[in-house]
């Protein structure tokens, strides 16, 4: 079946709207073919510097011929409505057929050219692109992330023909700015396509770019006896600065290697996008980058290799003057100016932000195994780097040139590792801490943000978190998870509520503490439902109103382990039974509470063994709770199934005798407590 061949030529794309692009373009054409009626068998795009392309394989000729019922007024409607409707449908009164007392009206519609159809989806895709920014040129009324120059769009090796804004379709490219024939390239279909731009030193697939800069620069790299640093981030930012990607590997001067390594690479990719090296027989980094050029040189890269020297010696020189002057500077003068810096109109200062930080610090020390005085010492140098010359240059280094600074300063390695780790993690893919001063810390930082901006109703809205609260919730969730640390925030609550501004009331921090355990419940949620748990297990945990969350993932995994087997799945099966015999006895009024009787004249078995199980099962759980064996507490429950099971196969529960009947409420309403001690079953799918 015939192909679809799209490009978009332009002036260059910023790499960073590259792959969005490739995305859009996909779902736009891919939406407004399907609403049409197409399908077809693959559909591909590829983002690059200067274009943007789209190819779709089997693809029909035409869209197919549409039948559609469109529902109508009721026969017995006013004549309005029915007017209204054969104007709507384009049809007479007699075209209608009438169902039930509904009127409907079919309407057919002969299928269309695809090519007619292309022309109009690239004409709509074009004019509403959802680029990030946009511009204009010429006189034109097209918006465009940078100049269109050129339309390619062939459908069966034929030109579609359109025009937009003044630019015509065609069939023709162009090669690399530099490197190609200059000639313009004239298509047949997507083989010739991307064979002639590879001609041209043109890589369509930035798969094939990044494929091109690894290897290429590994090469470079080990000829000298060195190694590249992996940076995934710049690689994917590179290959969308050049079409035919050639790295080169250049020097740099070795005294600049005194400084913190990551202000070094920082600068290195920053500003310049390059690489660093290392030496593999060495610590550390070498005098070395790997810049990517968009040409092959002549002389090997010498000249392009001996300028990008130049340009990173002066950019590495300006980060030599702020780590000097900041040495000169210290944490005393950057405290100071930290009052006058605000951190957030209604939650004061950042230096009253720090006296909450470093008290609250100091209360969860002990709780994470930590020294409380070199925790409040840390969480009072955490945020004194953000004024240093360095971080106000590099704002990535917020904390790493803190930790550095704190080192220098003389401070312990606990401390000056707890400055540079706190904001960690900042992220589902980043490290989390395990130095007990910095958790401390780390913990401090994260809560103190959560319940400050709950406490002013800056919550988080659907997709919008301005202030990374959901975030902050995993870093907090993350920490105590993979620390295994008991914390309660209710316990917390009076040193989380401690030092702030006269004009947030007491309460209105407390409230937003309690809107805290629902949030984290959320993000506990997610951050399970990751990892293969089920959401309702997560929601009948939290609802027993426990706020630790170790203990609360000990008890979901002990749940879903429980649910798995058979006999979870019966008794749970069990629970909902009797809940819903229960929910429906207390609309009648209250339920008979007291003791379960046995031994009653014409008492069933299976009623007088369900009683001793659960006399036996609430005694099991208890222990087995209080040892937080939730295992053995499961265990427990299990011996449940098989009284649970027979009592509702041989016993009537809503009997004609009185005393009977609330015997037996009596006792599922027991076996519903039981259970609850465990999890509110209730909440539980299934």
């Amino acid at each position: 079946m015939p192909q679809l061949l799209l490009e978009i030529f332009s002036e260059e794309i910023p790499a960073r709207m590259q792959q969005g692009a490739a995305r859009d373009l996909q779902r736009m054409v891919s939406d407004r073919l399907k609403v049409a009626g197409l399908t077809w068998d693959a559909l591909t795009t590829y983002a690059g510097p200067r274009r943007l392309t789209l190819v779709i394989d089997g693809l029909p000729t035409a869209t197919p011929d549409r039948e559609e019922e469109v529902k109508g007024p009721r026969a017995s409607a006013p004549e309005q409505a029915l007017e209204g409707f054969l104007r709507k449908t384009g049809l007479t009164r007699d075209q209608l057929t009438e169902r039930d007392g509904v009127l409907f009206a079919v309407l057919s519609s002969k299928g269309r050219a695809t090519t007619d159809l292309v022309a109009e989806t690239v004409d709509q895709v074009i004019r509403t692109f959802p680029w990030p920014k946009s511009m204009r040129w010429g006189s034109g009324t097209l918006r465009w992330v940078r100049p269109i120059k050129r339309i390619l769009c062939l459908f069966d090796g034929k030109v579609v023909p359109f025009e937009i804004d003044g630019i015509q379709s065609d069939a023709i490219t162009e090669g690399h700015r530099f490197l190609g024939s200059g000639e313009l390239l004239r298509v047949s279909d997507f083989v010739d396509y991307r064979t002639q731009l590879e001609k041209n030193f043109v890589l369509l697939d930035v798969a094939d770019r990044k494929l091109r800069i690894l290897k290429q620069a590994k090469a470079a790299c080990a000829a000298r006896g060195l190694a590249l640093v992996d940076d995934d981030g710049l690689l994917d930012e590179v290959a969308g600065l050049a079409e035919w990607p050639t790295p080169i590997l250049g020097d740099m001067d070795p005294q600049f290697l005194a400084l913190p390594p990551e202000v070094v690479r920082l600068s290195m990719k920053v500003h310049q996008k390059y690489f660093a090296v290392r030496d593999p027989s060495k610590d550390g980094l070498a005098p070395n980058f790997l810049v990517v050029a968009n040409v092959e040189a002549t002389d090997g890269g010498k000249a392009l290799a001996a300028g990008n020297s130049r340009v990173l010696s002066a950019r590495l020189n300006d980060a030599r003057f702020f780590w000097e002057e900041d040495q000169k500077v210290g944490f005393d003068a950057w405290n100071a100016k930290l009052s006058g810096v605000t951190f957030h109109a209604k939650l004061g200062t950042l230096a009253e932000r720090i006296e909450r930080i470093a008290a609250l610090a100091r209360e969860i020390a002990p709780l994470v195994g930590a020294d409380a005085d070199e925790a409040e010492t840390a969480a009072r140098l955490s945020k004194a780097d953000l004024l240093s010359g360095m971080v106000s240059e590099f704002p990535e280094l917020q904390g790493i040139m803190g930790g550095y600074y704190a080192r220098l300063a003389g401070h312990s390695d606990a401390i000056a590792d707890a400055v540079r780790d706190h904001y960690k993690p900042q992220g589902p893919a980043d490290t989390v801490p395990t130095a007990p001063v910095t958790v401390a810390v780390a913990l401090a930082d994260k809560l103190d943000t959560l319940v400050g901006f709950f406490a002013i109703d800056e919550k988080p809205t659907g997709s919008k978190d301005p202030f990374a609260l959901r975030r902050a919730a995993l870093g907090v969730i993350r920490l105590l998870l993979e620390n295994q640390t008991r914390l309660s925030l209710v316990d917390l609550q009076p040193a989380m509520i401690r030092g702030y501004p006269s004009g947030l009331a007491g309460d209105a921090a407390i409230a937003g503490l309690h809107g805290l355990i629902p949030f984290f419940a959320d993000r506990l949620t997610v951050l399970l439902r990751d990892q293969g748990q089920r959401h309702d297990l997560v929601a009948a945990v939290f609802a027993l109103g426990d706020d630790d969350l170790v203990r609360i993932v000990r008890r979901v995994e002990a749940l879903a382990a429980f649910l798995a087997t058979d006999d979870g799945a019966n008794l749970l099966a069990g629970y909902k039974r009797a809940s819903n015999i229960l929910r429906a006895e207390e609309k009648k009024g209250p339920l008979p509470t007291g003791m379960v009787q046995t031994g009653l004249p014409n008492q069933p078995e299976a009623e007088t063994t369900l009683a001793f199980a659960v006399g036996a099962a609430r005694t099991a759980v208890e222990a087995a709770l209080e040892t937080e064996d939730f295992a053995a507490a499961m265990t427990a429950l299990a011996r449940l199934r098989a009284p649970v099971d027979r009592f509702f196969d041989d016993v009537l529960v809503n009997s004609d005798v009185p005393a009977e009947r609330e015997n037996r409420l009596k006792l599922l309403g027991q076996v519903r407590d039981v259970m609850g001690q465990v999890a509110d079953f209730g909440q539980i799918a299934g």
